[in-house]
């Protein structure tokens, strides 16, 4: 067996252990609110959510092409397989400490920044400019979109209802969640098996196995067999976050925020290949949502915890990728 052969089947096995913990750590984009405001129970929400998954990770062709692509252009054989790796243990290890404080970070930004970081030591190319349009400016649109639309959404349904009988509503718009939820659930499948599916390609040429940028059918089958196996494993942590300790969420704003949150979801991925972080849009958009109902309303203290650990997500991946790559490319150099 070849030593580029060998570097492809580790780079895979790390991408599907950052797809495994995306899974948990993601879970509760799709699946908070509806926990919370008790539309499903959290076992019900976790099943659906791998479906969703599943199913959503069909569609994110554009999305994977844009993250194997767009972001680096790394030399061909170890050296280029062995910043692939670095970069996934960069994104694995904030994805683990985020989630041990209980902190809806981006995998999607962790996974960039650890690739660039990890390639800042190699002889790879780094697209600045794609990393900007790509990643940057999706990354300051997303929020804001989603708690604009979060916000505006929920006043008309508030205008809609005005009449109506608060339990019977209640009632309604849990059921109507199951929906939303699902349509979340599909959004971060879009997404997130999107981005591992990118790098597993990216891998596959830069170990000289394949020289164009598809995706393989065994490819979209074991990305999101794992993402999925991931998000069903878990995600209590930042579901408790997300559902309880930004703000106490009512049905009608859990609907309102995973219908504007997936919406966005939905045009960057089909529309413009734009990975963005599911975790930034559904957030804003719980924050949108619940200030209808006054601005004090919403945490602002856990907000901007979520706020800072958004910051630091890329410099921190991208540090921890490049300490990596240091010892490991002057190793195999």
């Amino acid at each position: 067996m070849s030593g580029e052969l060998i570097a492809v089947l580790v780079v895979i096995t790390v991408t599907l252990g950052f797809t495994f913990t995306n899974g948990f750590h993601d879970a509760a984009n799709a699946i908070a609110t509806s926990v919370s405001t008790r539309a499903l129970s959290i076992r019900a929400a976790l099943v659906l959510a791998a479906v969703g998954n599943l199913a959503g990770s069909f569609f994110g062709a554009k999305v994977a092409k844009t993250v194997g692509a767009g972001i680096v252009q790394l030399p061909t054989g170890v050296t280029g397989l062995t910043v692939v790796a670095c970069g996934l243990l960069g994104a694995i290890a904030w994805n683990l400490v985020t989630w041990h404080f209980g902190l809806p970070s981006s995998s999607s930004h962790a996974l960039v920044g650890g690739l660039v970081g990890a390639a800042l030591p190699s002889a790879g190319l780094v697209f600045w400019g794609g990393i900007v349009e790509d990643v940057i400016v999706p990354m300051l649109i997303s929020p804001l979109m989603g708690f604009a639309l979060g916000y505006a959404f929920m006043l008309a349904i508030l205008w809609i209802f005005r009449n109506g009988k608060p339990k019977r509503l209640n009632r309604g718009f849990r059921i109507a969640q199951t929906c939303s939820a699902a349509a979340m659930a599909v959004g971060h499948g879009m997404q997130d098996a999107a981005k591992s599916m990118g790098i597993v390609v990216l891998a596959l040429v830069a170990g000289g196995y394949q020289t164009g940028w598809h995706i393989p059918l065994w490819v979209y089958f074991l990305v999101s067999a794992v993402l999925a196996a991931g998000t069903y494993s878990g995600g209590r942590r930042i579901i408790a976050t997300l559902g309880r300790k930004v703000i106490d969420l009512r049905p009608p704003e859990g609907f309102a925020s995973e219908a504007t949150a997936s919406s966005v979801l939905y045009v960057a991925a089909l529309g413009f290949g734009a990975p963005i972080s599911t975790t930034h849009t559904i957030t804003a958009a719980i924050m949108g949502a619940g200030a209808t109902r006054r601005f004090s309303a919403v945490r602002w203290g856990t907000a901007g915890n979520i706020l800072g650990a958004w910051f630091l997500t890329f410099p921190a991946a991208g540090a921890v990728g490049a300490l990596f790559a240091w010892p490991l490319l002057a190793m195999t150099s």
